[in-house]
């Protein structure tokens, strides 16, 4: 210790720690400029669930002298956010967007990888953080249950990784792709009565703040407030459907184009690569598994927006920085697109005809796209048996 700074660290912090400040920094940045302003109307919308779950009032409706566009989330949701919604609004819009990137950095830090590759995925991810943070959004925490509900099976916590996965499910639907993980379940029956047992908690619980009479109500009302959501998503000028489908239907002007063929699609490589049993030895495969699972509820999803795209870039970006080569000249141009064009490109960095440009075509999902072919033909055709992984020290592939 001869009184010099070690290069690792700054006032005592690594890189690592530091990244995790950066993500709790934007957070608070995005609170005070939104609610200080008083443009916080997303959170408006998440806050009032619960007054409205509580009195026996429609969640699905307008109610333009509250807040503006409607809710869409599960009844569940208002679990999550009653304590928030009981805070005064100051404190409870502060910890709904430090809870956001709390979840989301749990999530991270839960994978078998060094220090150094999670703190590449993390600021590589940050612009889209920040998007979903600025709009205060719930899909930092929709990407988090999603890997966690895999960190978790692996770790042998199916109670924990079946949790995440119903709870988020009956928030809001993406992370019902988490079941997929069942089939690396080393203990499938335990995984089983798990997920019924949190199914029957969930579905139930929420009567403790409405009633069982006005939750079954209320389950009716999701339904077809989904069902009407996905119908008008599709409209070729809206903030929606940036998603396959959408940036095809806009690419040809036809709003009549279809869902069915690009899900049926992704269900049969998704399903393919399920099929591939000897791949399951591979913790590399598992996760590549995940990483197109984050992808596809976004771009295969009518109702994916701007803020929505944090999900898809973490498996993105996961998937490039846990190759053993991640720095290949396809990696770095999907990179620098990634954040230019998907990050950046409906925001303001970019002119008002540019954005408008990219929102009408639905650019911003070219990028995670490509990335997600390019992800299914490997784990259709690709062995991965002996691919090499940048893992923590003492982390092993099997449990």
């Amino acid at each position: 210790m001869n009184g010099k700074l070690s290069p690792k660290k700054f006032l005592n912090l690594t890189g690592y720690q530091w990244t995790c400040v950066l993500y709790l920094a934007v957070a608070i940045f995005c609170w005070q400029l939104k609610y200080f302003r008083h443009i916080d109307n997303n959170y408006l919308i998440f806050r009032a669930s619960y007054f409205h779950f509580r009195d026996h009032v429609n969640l699905y409706l307008h109610y333009p002298k509250e807040y503006y566009d409607v809710y869409i989330y599960g009844p569940a949701f208002t679990l999550l956010i009653a304590p928030m919604s009981l805070m005064p609004e100051s404190w409870g819009f502060f910890f709904w967007e430090v809870g956001n990137a709390a979840m989301f950095l749990w999530a991270i830090n839960t994978l078998p990888f060094t220090n150094r590759t999670k703190t590449a995925i993390l600021l590589l991810c940050a612009i889209e953080f920040a998007n979903s943070s600025h709009y205060m959004q719930f899909n930092p925490t929709i990407a988090a249950l999603i890997i966690l509900s895999f960190t978790f099976v692996k770790r042998l916590k199916e109670q924990y990784a079946t949790l995440f996965t119903v709870f988020g499910t009956l928030m809001k639907i993406y992370p019902i792709v988490g079941l997929a993980f069942f089939v690396f379940s080393k203990n499938k029956l335990k995984y089983i009565i798990c997920s019924f047992i949190w199914l029957l908690v969930f579905l139930c619980l929420p009567a403790i703040i409405s009633g069982p009479g006005f939750l079954v109500q209320t389950y009716k009302d999701w339904f077809a407030a989904l069902t009407s959501k996905n119908l008008t998503n599709q409209d070729l000028t809206t903030g929606f459907d940036w998603c396959l489908m959408g940036a095809v239907r806009r690419l040809f002007q036809d709003s009549t184009i279809p869902n069915w063929p690009f899900l049926l699609g992704g269900a049969a490589v998704l399903g393919g690569a399920l099929l591939r049993f000897k791949q399951y030895a591979s913790l590399k495969f598992q996760l590549q598994i995940m990483c197109s699972l984050l992808l596809m509820v976004v771009i295969f999803s009518t109702a994916s927006e701007h803020p929505t795209f944090i999900i898809a870039t973490a498996g993105a970006v996961i998937y490039m920085m846990m190759q053993e080569k991640p720095f290949t000249l396809f990696n770095i141009t999907m990179l620098v697109l990634l954040l230019v064009v998907t990050g950046l490109g409906p925001s303001d960095a970019f002119p008002k005809p540019a954005r408008v440009w990219m929102q009408n075509y639905a650019i911003k999902a070219y990028i995670p796209t490509i990335i997600w072919f390019k992800i299914a033909w490997e784990l259709l055709f690709k062995d991965f048996i002996n691919d090499k992984l940048p893992l923590k020290h003492g982390y092993t592939t099997s449990p």
